[in-house]
């Protein structure tokens, strides 16, 4: 089989395409042809060294994405042979992530993919949707899993709502019923935010963003997804209501949080920092057989697409901040 390799940290040049042979599943495991391979920031990381070591002597790089299960190990249903799924946290501390041929995950880590989602959907879930749906379950007062409903009469406040993880948050957010209002850097990223569900998009280079939001939402945000925690925590709480939640799983810009604890303690405000490596049992997302998450430019989130043989060059676009979702073709 064809497969994307690294053997040492680095840029995306380490990155080769080899021949190997295909892995087989060993107990409790599923083997999947892949059919699609999506590229997070994490995996980026992964490659680069940064928080990660490399604990095998190489690694096939990637945590997400869509095939097809092809064989399993001792344990698992047979039945589950020809079954499309979708694929999260396939390279977390194993050697064989998605950007192969073929890989093997443990069979709770491939999920069933319905019928009327295509592959490009199921490699766009994972990291983006799983920690959408964290960031949306953590509040003191909220949900522990989504469903329609479950956000009835809550605000949502997604950060970026134009990045694969902002866009996931804006659709779980609308479908569980909340009220969602994206913050934005321009007008492509708010139709895109819009296109997502958005009822309302702020440009937060613009005017008095904190003012516009909050004369959309006069008591405050239930919830605030945050991806750039340090530049954007004042503007966060001066729209957090009492008791409400800022969930933050990223610090782009890599900006010093500086937190005024009297304004953060008075609104008995939870601050939340999310990592799927150790959040614990992951919640599946239920709404893709309600539809609720397709991915697309006319829903809000472009795809990028590269064969194979280019991952390197999918790598170097995701890093030099590419709009939308970054995928890898595996299959012919």
């Amino acid at each position: 089989m064809k497969a994307i390799i690294f053997r040492d940290h680095g840029g995306p040049e380490v990155l080769q395409l080899v021949e190997r042979d295909r892995p087989g599943p060993g107990p409790g495991e599923v083997r999947v042809r892949v059919a699609v391979s999506g590229v997070n920031p994490a995996d980026g990381q992964a490659r680069s060294g940064i928080g990660h070591r490399r604990p095998f002597p190489e690694i096939t790089p990637h945590l997400d994405g869509a095939g097809v299960v092809d064989a399993v190990g001792d344990g698992v249903d047979p039945s589950r042979i020809g079954r499309r799924v979708w694929l999260y946290m396939a390279a977390a501390g194993r050697p064989t992530g998605t950007a192969a041929e073929f890989t093997v995950v443990p069979a709770d880590q491939a999920v069933p993919l319905p019928d009327e989602a295509g592959f490009d959907v199921g490699a766009s879930l994972g990291v983006p949707a799983l920690t959408a749906h964290r960031a949306l379950t953590v509040a003191e007062d909220g949900p522990r899993r989504l469903h329609p409903g479950a956000l009835d009469g809550r605000v949502v406040l997604a950060a970026g709502g134009a990045g694969a993880v902002g866009h996931a948050v804006i659709q779980l957010a609308r479908w569980a019923g909340a009220t969602v209002i994206a913050t934005v850097s321009g007008p492509e990223k708010a139709e895109l935010a819009a296109a997502a569900g958005a009822h309302h998009t702020i440009n937060y280079r613009e005017g008095d963003p904190a003012a516009a939001i909050r004369a959309i939402a006069p008591d405050g945000a239930d919830i605030v997804a945050e991806v750039a925690l340090g530049a954007n925590l004042a503007l966060d709480l001066a729209v957090l209501r009492t008791r409400g939640t800022i969930a933050t799983y990223a610090n782009e810009g890599g900006r010093a949080v500086e937190l005024n604890v009297g304004q953060t303690m008075v609104r008995n405000a939870r601050l939340q920092f999310l990592v799927l490596y150790t959040a614990g049992p992951r919640a599946r997302a239920a709404a893709v057989r309600d539809g609720a998450l397709p991915v697309g430019e006319e829903h809000g989130l472009p795809l990028l697409r590269f064969p194979l043989h280019r991952t390197a060059d999918a790598h170097r676009a995701m890093e030099a901040g590419a709009v939308g979702k970054v995928l890898v073709d595996v299959a012919p």
